[in-house]
């Protein structure tokens, strides 16, 4: 028993030498909630929002509903992909900001449950309805800045 416990916590020991907590970014937070009509634009619906209450720091908190037409870029692909019919909305999540954007991804099933997913771009537009709930952490602020290990524009979290 005591040779396991050893065991135990000299892999705590060795945790916490890959684990750095950096500075602290917990933050109060706000809650939104919007419905879409359809038609709307989800992506652009999304940005009109973070403008229209300068959010800068948000993130999909939830999101059900249907969409007639998915715009969504798969994994490793330069391009989008359209996908026309009548899809649920099974998953969206994102980090999103009034100027800088966002980053979304989104899962869709069809009427046989098949599922996909991918990046959410502009041109998916709602079926019936998209009921979204946003949280924006308030003392926080999301920009995204130039990593030169991914080679892409990645998250970067400040304090406001």
């Amino acid at each position: 028993m005591r040779m396991l416990l050893t065991i135990a916590l000299l892999g705590m020991l060795s945790l916490t030498a890959f684990y750095r907590p950096r500075e602290r970014q917990a933050s109060q937070c706000r809650v939104y909630a919007l419905r879409l009509q359809p038609g709307q634009d989800l992506k652009r619906s999304l940005l009109d929002f973070a403008r229209t209450h300068d959010l800068r720091a948000a993130s999909i908190v939830t999101c059900v509903g249907s969409l007639q037409r998915a715009h969504l870029r798969f994994a490793d692909q330069e391009e989008g992909t359209v996908l026309e019919g009548k899809f649920e909305i099974v998953s969206l999540v994102g980090t999103f900001h009034a100027e800088e954007g966002g980053h979304f991804h989104l899962s869709i099933s069809d009427g046989q449950g098949h599922t996909v997913g991918g990046h959410l771009l502009e041109g998916s537009f709602v079926y019936t309805t998209a009921e979204i709930t946003v949280m924006e952490a308030t003392q926080l602020e999301f920009r995204r800045k130039p990593d030169a290990q991914s080679g892409y524009k990645e998250l970067k979290i400040y304090r406001r």
